[in-house]
C-alpha cells in the first residue's frame, strides 16, 4: 500500500494510509477508542481525535496555567500542511 503525495488532502487517503501515517509521526492508537490518538514529543504531549470531518489536536498543558490547547483541521488540508501544524507541536 502505498500513502499518496503530500499534497494530496487528507480526505482522499484510506483509513489504513491514515493510521499508518500517524504511527510513522509516533503516534500510539488507543486500544479501546480506536478514534483516538497519543503522542509524545520532548516538548510537548497531544491527544489527537479522527473525527468524521477533521482531525482534532490537544496540546496537553501547554497553554497559560497548564491549561490545554485544541486545535482542529479540517481533512480537506493536504496531509504535509496538517503535518506541519500538528506535529510542530502548540
Amino acid at each position: 500500500m502505498t500513502i499518496p503525495p503530500p499534497e494530496t488532502p487528507l480526505y482522499n487517503h484510506p483509513l489504513p494510509e491514515i493510521e499508518q501515517w500517524l504511527k510513522a509521526q509516533g503516534c500510539q492508537q488507543d486500544e479501546t477508542e480506536l478514534h483516538c490518538w497519543r503522542v509524545e514529543k520532548p516538548a510537548w504531549k497531544a491527544e489527537l481525535w479522527l473525527d468524521i470531518d477533521q482531525i482534532t489536536v490537544r496540546y496537553l498543558n501547554a497553554g497559560e496555567n497548564g491549561q490545554d490547547i485544541q486545535r482542529s483541521f479540517k481533512y480537506s488540508l493536504s496531509r504535509r500542511d496538517i503535518q506541519e501544524a500538528v506535529f510542530s507541536g502548540p
